[in-house]
């Protein structure tokens, strides 16, 4: 490190939604080098090149508490529901990944999974009584613990939904709400080949129909992607095979927690 004298950068990279990294150049210099990298140039992405000086250390702060974290708290319904949905997604690891290997990387499953763990651990610390933090909280785990665009993704729809909640809308709207910021930031819409397939009718039937048209909506939504021979969004989209006949893994999975959670309120 002594022996660098002249730096470029650091400069910006976005190469994905939830990788941080850097990437680190070194290079052996002499006066002809050093005299080019200090001309100057007409690119304005071009940083100048500047001496290296020794660094100032400044102790980190320590990190404050959440504000609006909430406290945990008790609902029998909230945490049948969120039991329900949870190992319904554990238990489909392997038809996930089955599914993903067709059409992706076949992690799918794996991923969907580490999610839903990483929830059902964090159960007992949940703010369950408060349905908006409730959401919240689903949101913070899966962008921490889920990893991948998959897990970010997410984490944005379950944080929209909540602030929605929050501000006093109906669950299904505040869903609805969810989804848009999901969409926005992640570009996919309906007929892309991604699990949007099945989650926005299944949430605009569930707004409009209760449960049990949400799960049927769900079901045809991903089914549909089944017809789909390329994909528009995700993984999916930088594979040459066709797909026709495969489902999305993610339209599948939201799918069957539908139908799990339909069942789960269906009359004995």
């Amino acid at each position: 490190a002594k022996a660098v004298t002249l730096t470029v950068g650091p400069g910006h990279l976005m190469t994905a939604l939830n990788m941080n990294g850097f990437s680190l150049s070194l290079i052996r210099l002499d006066a002809e080098r050093e005299a080019a990298l200090l001309a100057p140039v007409g690119p304005h992405a071009w940083l100048p090149t500047k001496p290296v000086r020794q660094p100032v250390v400044v102790a980190a702060a320590k990190p404050a508490v959440h504000a609006t974290a909430k406290a945990a708290s008790r609902d029998a319904a909230a945490e049948r529901l969120i039991t329900v949905v949870c190992e319904k997604l554990i238990s489909l690891e392997e038809p996930l990944n089955g599914l993903d290997a067709k059409a992706g990387d076949g992690d799918t499953g794996s991923t969907v999974a580490t999610g839903a763990r990483s929830v059902l651990e964090r159960l007992d610390t949940l703010p369950l009584a408060d349905r908006a933090a409730t959401l919240a909280a689903i949101g913070d785990t899966l962008g921490t613990a889920m990893g991948g665009s998959s897990g970010v993704l997410l984490s944005i729809f379950f944080t929209a939904a909540a602030q929605t909640l929050g501000f006093g809308a109906t669950l299904p709207k505040a869903l609805l709400a969810g989804l848009d910021r999901m969409t926005f930031y992640g570009g996919a819409k309906v007929g892309d080949r991604t699990m949007v397939d099945a989650l926005e009718p299944a949430l605009k039937a569930l707004d409009t129909g209760g449960l049990e048209a949400a799960a049927t909506a769900a079901r045809h939504g991903a089914e549909a992607t089944a017809a789909m021979q390329k994909a528009k969004a995700g993984r999916s989209a930088y594979i040459g095979r066709q797909l026709d006949g495969v489902a999305d893994p993610g339209a599948f999975a939201v799918a069957e927690v539908f139908v799990a959670v339909a069942a789960m309120f269906a009359p004995a």
